[in-house]
């Protein structure tokens, strides 16, 4: 599985605890702000505390990315060597991701109007984000929708008018890099929902 961080997958990581054969699973990330692994801001604390602490998941099988060499191209790089020799599969790349939708229509760290959007054929790339920390790591198009199952959490009122967008606004090429994952599963929470009801 690949992880994602932001706000909306907290609550899912404290209940995502159960019923997953953690002894079978490796754990990998979607993307990650490029911060020590120990910094308040990174994914992977976040899913650490919230959920991997908590799960009988071994060492082994938990795969962050790197953000220690001082070179985001060279952690980059790193990432996308272990992901080509773990995931085998010619056919995909993970049984399971799970993305969130920023309000500017992001997912993973691919944002609008950056390069690593029209990236197809590296796994990972470096991007950068408008705000907060803006070096990221993040999963590429090709590695995104290769995934068995990719699942697009979308909750809150703030997420309303870029969840209507993504549904009925049909740009080409996409206008919302939340466009490109073809074939993602969305799940929203009725404040997320609320901008559609006038659209059936």
């Amino acid at each position: 599985m690949a992880l994602s961080g932001g706000r909306t997958p907290e609550a899912l990581f404290r209940l995502l605890d159960a019923g997953l054969p953690w002894d079978r699973t490796d754990v990998f990330w979607v993307d990650e702000r490029y911060v020590p692994h120990g910094h308040p801001e990174s994914n992977f604390r976040m899913a650490k505390e919230l959920l991997l602490d908590r799960v009988p998941v071994p060492a082994g099988n938990i795969h962050p990315m790197p953000t220690g060499s001082g070179d985001p191209a060279r952690d980059a790089a790193a990432y996308e060597e272990l992901l080509r020799k773990t995931l085998t599969d010619p056919k995909r790349t993970f049984d399971f991701t799970l993305l969130g939708l920023g309000e500017d229509g992001h997912t993973a760290s691919l944002f609008p109007g950056g390069p690593e959007l029209v990236e197809r054929e590296r796994w990972v790339a470096v991007s950068r984000s408008p705000k907060g920390i803006p070096d990221r790591l993040t999963l590429t198009v090709p590695a995104l929708t290769r995934s068995a199952l990719k699942v697009l959490l979308v909750c809150g009122q703030e997420k309303a008018a870029v969840l209507r967008r993504m549904v009925h606004e049909h740009a080409q090429p996409p206008a919302l890099p939340a466009q490109y994952i073809k074939g993602a599963v969305v799940i929203a929470d009725e404040a997320a929902c609320s901008a559609l009801k006038d659209r059936g």
